[in-house]
């Protein structure tokens, strides 16, 4: 392994990183980035575990939550509040490019996978279930446990040991006209591997017309742009709370046909209402906060006045700037050696087509184990987490890809090349304190 790195990374499209004002100001919208709420310096590279929230969304937490009225009376201040409900749902839409169609409020996205799935396994004829060794336990565990109670078949897409993801046709080929439903995860919370979703759908409603398609878009929301248009399933989820928002809220989408498929629901609502109780206003208000943000970033690079295009352009720059974040820490620069070429560190299911990967990465240190590299880590200012084959969230995942575990390192787009560099820095001490 060499000691220098290349000046030109070996990357066809390397990303472009934001300007530095621009970084200055994005880190000023967040909370935390660069101490912890003690005051203490760090890194916070963990946010596919954890999240780095928006100040907006945090004080619209705080604004709307702390109103005692519901929104469901006549009064001025109820109306305030359905309209907050309304912009949000409105916002969730414009997210995900979504027309019809009902949006699902929940209290996490994982308990919306499981009451998506149960609903199409139960109410769609099918002898088999199809999804991938990659998923989250909310989604995989889901599909095996309507697949046993319904007397189903599951069948398991296994994973790339080279590329971290899932191929294609793996998915595809366990598709047939007797599958009920597709469960399938947009990206890997172990790898950053992205799914070709929209060839997915294509290819698999080829091999069954009509095919009910539910996608956990969870890892993927906060680093890449979704478009139902182009990848036309019936339920998706993601958690506010990992893409800049807050903690205790879910959100969904369903078809117009998914969404009237028998389900929890009071009798007296309408076919296709999925919200159970009274609705928690704040949660809306977050949603609009994170699409107002990300416009924010799109209106810097763009005049365009329709709020959905200012949101894909947003999406797409945070997408140049962590791949120039990723291909920064695979390879550095003359300021500090990237992880591929500090000895004793092993990059591990690396491959240089960035774009088919989102900012996560996954490392081992040779004479320490993962825990160990994560304790060393937070020694010295740096929050990275372990992936461990004991652990019920990675255990599958490792296993498929022949790992024993990792250390995952999962940066925000609210980083820059310095912080970077102070991370790779950090790698290089830790090294040299085993091998010393």
């Amino acid at each position: 392994m060499p000691n220098e790195t290349t000046k030109t990374p070996p990357f066809a499209d390397p990303g472009e990183a934001f300007p530095a004002e621009l970084s200055r100001q994005i880190k000023d919208r967040f909370l935390h980035v660069d101490h912890d709420f003690m005051g203490r310096e760090r890194l916070f590279f963990e946010n596919a575990g954890g999240s780095l929230r928006l100040k907006a969304a945090v004080e619209a937490v705080a604004k709307v939550d702390s109103v005692p009225d519901s929104a469901e009376r006549i009064h001025e201040v109820a109306a305030w509040l359905k309209q907050v409900q309304e912009r949000g749902v409105d916002d969730v839409r414009l997210l995900l490019n979504a027309q019809g169609g009902t949006v699902h409020a929940s209290l996490t996205a994982s308990g919306a996978m499981f009451e998506m799935v149960r609903a199409v396994a139960e109410n769609v004829p099918g002898d088999n279930i199809v999804t991938t060794v990659l998923e989250h336990p909310s989604s995989y565990d889901a599909a095996a446990h309507y697949a046993q109670k319904l007397g189903k078949e599951l069948r398991v897409a296994p994973s790339n040991r080279a590329t971290g993801g899932i191929d294609v046709e793996e998915i595809v080929k366990r598709v047939d006209e007797r599958t009920c439903v597709l469960v399938v995860i947009y990206a890997s919370n172990i790898s950053g591997a992205k799914l070709d979703l929209e060839e997915v759908v294509r290819r698999a409603r080829t091999k069954k017309p009509g095919l009910y398609v539910i996608v956990d878009a969870v890892q993927h929301a906060p680093h890449g742009l979704i478009d139902l248009q182009k990848t036309p399933v019936d339920g998706i989820n993601i958690a506010p709370y990992k893409f800049f928002g807050c903690r205790g809220s879910g959100f969904s989408w369903l078809s117009d046909r998914a969404a009237v498929l028998p389900h929890h629901r009071l009798a007296g609502k309408p076919a296709g209402f999925w919200d159970l109780g009274s609705a928690a206003p704040w949660q809306f208000a977050v949603m609009t906060e994170i699409v107002n943000y990300v416009c924010w970033i799109g209106g810097r690079f763009s005049d365009a006045q329709d709020r959905r295009a200012l949101f894909v352009r947003g999406m797409e720059r945070i997408g140049l700037h962590e791949r120039a974040l990723l291909a920064r820490l695979l390879e550095g620069s003359a300021a500090a050696p990237g992880l591929r070429h500090i000895p004793g560190v092993k990059v591990l299911l690396d491959h240089d087509d960035l774009p088919r990967r989102d900012l996560i990465i996954a490392i081992a240190i040779d004479g320490l184990d993962y825990t160990q590299a994560v304790r060393e880590y937070e020694k010295r200012g740096v929050i990275v987490y372990e992936r461990i084959a004991s652990s019920i969230y990675s255990g599958r995942m490792l296993n498929s890809l022949g790992l024993d575990g990792a250390v995952r390192v999962s940066p925000l787009h609210c980083y820059t090349f310095g912080d970077v560099d102070r991370f790779l820095q950090v790698t290089r001490e830790i090294r040299a304190a085993v091998a010393a």
